[in-house]
C-alpha cells in the first residue's frame, strides 16, 4: 500500500472522495500559564479538506502555541484546555491536549502521520550535525517505508518541493543549503509521513520576496496534489490574503475576527484588523546630496570581492573558489541609509560580514573598504578591535545573537566593558542606550527570554548604539517581527538616524520597509550590483528586468 493510498483510506473509507469533510475541530481552545494569565483564550475553529486558514496577529498573540497545542508540544507548566477532534475512518476521534501522563503515547501517532508541521526557522529546526538524507529518511522510517526505498522516496520528496538535483542535495548539511533551499528541506520532511494537515508556522519569515512567493505556491500546489488541509501562521498580510481561504485575526490570545479572506479583507469589522491591514511606515528622511565631500563619506568600497573555497586539492590546497561577491563599489555619506535588496544567495549579508570585518579566516577578500578615511584593511588585530566601535552590526535574530545567560545590562555593556571603561560610566551608558531605542532602565535587569521579539531587537540595537558608531550595519532587523513591530522599529531606525546622524546599510528582502527608510539602494543578483540609485529612482523607474520583477512581487 503506498502512502497516498493509506491517507486516502484513512478519510475516504466511508463517504467516497471527501471534498469539503471537516477533519479538524477546535472547540474553546484555551492555554494558561501558571498565574492564570490566558495566552490564547477560548479560539474555535473546523478546518476542512482542501481548506487553508490563516492565522494572524502580532508577536505574542497566541498564533504559534495554539497549533503546538494540538500536537502536545507545549511546556506541562502550561495549562491546555478546550476540545480538540479529528476525522478518521471511524469519525470524529478526540485529541488528548490536557496535560497529562498518556498525552504523548497518544499523540504520537498524530504527529507527522496526521498532522504534519514545517516549523518557523528551518535552521534551528534541522540537526546542523546530519545530513538531509538522514533526517528525511528518519520520517521515513517512521512511515513504515523500507529502508531500501529510503533514498529513491527521498528524491522524489525533494523533486516535489523543486530542489534542484536532488540527489546531490541529499549529501550536504543544512549550513550548506540556501535559506529557500532549508525551507523545502523541512516542507518534504513534512510530507513524508503525508499528513492530512500540513501546519506552516511563518514559512517565510527569512526569506526574499521572489521566494515567498515560491513557497507559498509549492505549499498551494502540494495541498491541492496531496488532498491536504493547511493552517498557516504569518504575520504577513499580503501573503495570507493571496494564499488562504479563511483568516482568524489574533490579539493577545483572543480572536478579534473570523471568516472568508476576502470579506475580512474587503470589509473588516475591528478596528484593530484595520490598523494591521493599512500598516503605514511612513517616508524615509529627505537627506540633501550638495556639497559632500570627503570628509562627509563614511564608506568607500572599490571593488569589494569575497570568494568561499568550495574543492580542496590533493595536497589541501584550494582548487575551485566559489565568487559570492563580484567588483561592488559603495559610496555612502554621513546620515545616510543605504538599502540592499536582493534574493536568497545574492551576497547581502556576505557583503555586511565584509564590511563588518566578520567573515572567516577561510574567505579571500579583496578590495578596499575604507571607513571615516581609514582603510580597515590595512589595520592590525589590535588596531581593529579599537576602531571596531565605529563600525557596528545588528543581526537578523536577536535571540541567536545575544547571550541568553547575560543580562539585558551585561549584554548591552559588553562592547565598553572590552574597551575598558569603568563601572559607573558603563551602566549610565546602558540607561542612556536603553533609552534612545524606548525601553526604561528597568529592562536592565531582565534577561532575553522575558523579552518580547521587538525588545530584543531594541537591546540589539541598544549594544551597537553605546558604541557611538558612525556606520551602523543592520542585516534584516525586521524580518522576524510582526508587521505592527515593524513599523515601530523602522520609525525608531529614522529618529536615530537623524537624532545621531548615523549611516545605516541596511539589508532586507521587504522591499516596503526598505522605501520607508533608505535615501539609496543597491539590488544585488549573484554576487553582482545589476542596478543602484536613489529609492526613488529605483521604485519609480527601474531599468532592469529582475529589479522590475522584484518590485512586482512585493506589491502583489
Amino acid at each position: 500500500m503506498t502512502m497516498t493510498t493509506a491517507k486516502n483510506n484513512r478519510l475516504n473509507e466511508n463517504d467516497g472522495q471527501a471534498t469539503n469533510t471537516v477533519i479538524l475541530s477546535v472547540d474553546k481552545l484555551s492555554i494558561h500559564t501558571d498565574g492564570c494569565v490566558a495566552l490564547v483564550d477560548e479560539l474555535s475553529y473546523e478546518l476542512t479538506q482542501g481548506q487553508t486558514l490563516a492565522i494572524v496577529g502580532e508577536s505574542g498573540s497566541g498564533k504559534s502555541i495554539a497549533s503546538l497545542a494540538l500536537l502536545g508540544l507545549l511546556p506541562d507548566s502550561l495549562t491546555v484546555t478546550g476540545k480538540v477532534q479529528l476525522a478518521d475512518s471511524a469519525g470524529m476521534t478526540t485529541l488528548p491536549i490536557a496535560n497529562g501522563k498518556g498525552r504523548n503515547t497518544a499523540l504520537r501517532a498524530i504527529r507527522g502521520q496526521r498532522i504534519g508541521m514545517v516549523f518557523q526557522e528551518p535552521m534551528t529546526a534541522l540537526n546542523p550535525l546530519h545530513t538531509v538524507a538522514k533526517q528525511i529518511s528518519e520520517s521515513l522510517r517512521l512511515s513504515g517505508i523500507p529502508k531500501k526505498q529510503w533514498r529513491e522516496q527521498s528524491i522524489a520528496l525533494l523533486d516535489d518541493v523543486n530542489i534542484t538535483d536532488p540527489a546531490d542535495k541529499l549529501n550536504r548539511y543544512p549550513h550548506e543549503l540556501s535559506g529557500g533551499q532549508r525551507q523545502r528541506v523541512m516542507i518534504a520532511m513534512a510530507l513524508a509521513q503525508q499528513p492530512d494537515i500540513l501546519i506552516a508556522d511563518e514559512p517565510t519569515t527569512a526569506l526574499d520576496v521572489t521566494l515567498q512567493h515560491e513557497i507559498l505556491e509549492l505549499l498551494d500546489d502540494l495541498k491541492r496534489q496531496h488532498n491536504m488541509a493547511m493552517v498557516l501562521i504569518s504575520h504577513d498580510l499580503n501573503l495570507v490574503r493571496r494564499y488562504s481561504d479563511d483568516v482568524i485575526v489574533m490579539r493577545q490570545g483572543k480572536t478579534i475576527e473570523q471568516g472568508q479572506t476576502a470579506a475580512v479583507f474587503n470589509q473588516p469589522k475591528a478596528e484593530y484588523t484595520r490598523t494591521l491591514i493599512q500598516q503605514d511606515f511612513g517616508q524615509a528622511l529627505i537627506i540633501l546630496d550638495d556639497n559632500k565631500n570627503e570628509q562627509s563619506t563614511v564608506l568607500q568600497v572599490n571593488t569589494l570581492q569575497v570568494q568561499f573555497p568550495i574543492e580542496k586539492s590533493l595536497f589541501g590546497g584550494t582548487k575551485r573558489w566559489f565568487e559570492a561577491v563580484k567588483s561592488l563599489d559603495i559610496t555612502l555619506h554621513k546620515g545616510q541609509a543605504l538599502g540592499i535588496v536582493g534574493e536568497s544567495g545574492s551576497g547581502k549579508t556576505t557583503t555586511a560580514l565584509a564590511l563588518s570585518q566578520l567573515l572567516g579566516n577561510t574567505a579571500r577578500v579583496s578590495g578596499q573598504i575604507v571607513v571615516n578615511e581609514q582603510d580597515i584593511s590595512a589595520l592590525s588585530k589590535r588596531e581593529l578591535r579599537t576602531f571596531r566601535s565605529q563600525i557596528q552590526m545588528v543581526f537578523q535574530d536577536p535571540f541567536a545573537s545575544i547571550n541568553p545567560r547575560m543580562t539585558v545590562m551585561q549584554i548591552v555593556e559588553e562592547g565598553l566593558l572590552v574597551q575598558g571603561v569603568d563601572k559607573a560610566t558603563r551602566q549610565q551608558a546602558v540607561i542612556d542606550s536603553l533609552a534612545t531605542v524606548h525601553l526604561s532602565a528597568e529592562f536592565a535587569q531582565r534577561y532575553p527570554h522575558e523579552l518580547s521579539g521587538g525588545q530584543r531587537q531594541r537591546v540589539a540595537l541598544a549594544r551597537a548604539l553605546i558604541m557611538q558608531p558612525s556606520l551602523l550595519i543592520l542585516d534584516e532587523p525586521t524580518s522576524a517581527l510582526d508587521s505592527t513591530t515593524q513599523v515601530t522599529v523602522v520609525n525608531l531606525l529614522r529618529e536615530i538616524q537623524q537624532k545621531l546622524q548615523i549611516s545605516y546599510v541596511f539589508i532586507s528582502h521587504d522591499l516596503k520597509v526598505v522605501q520607508a527608510l533608505c535615501q539609496k539602494i543597491m539590488v544585488l543578483k549573484d554576487g553582482t550590483c545589476i542596478e543602484s540609485g536613489s529609492t526613488e529612482d529605483i521604485f519609480h523607474n527601474p531599468q532592469h528586468l529582475y529589479v522590475r520583477r522584484l518590485l512586482q512581487a512585493s506589491s502583489t
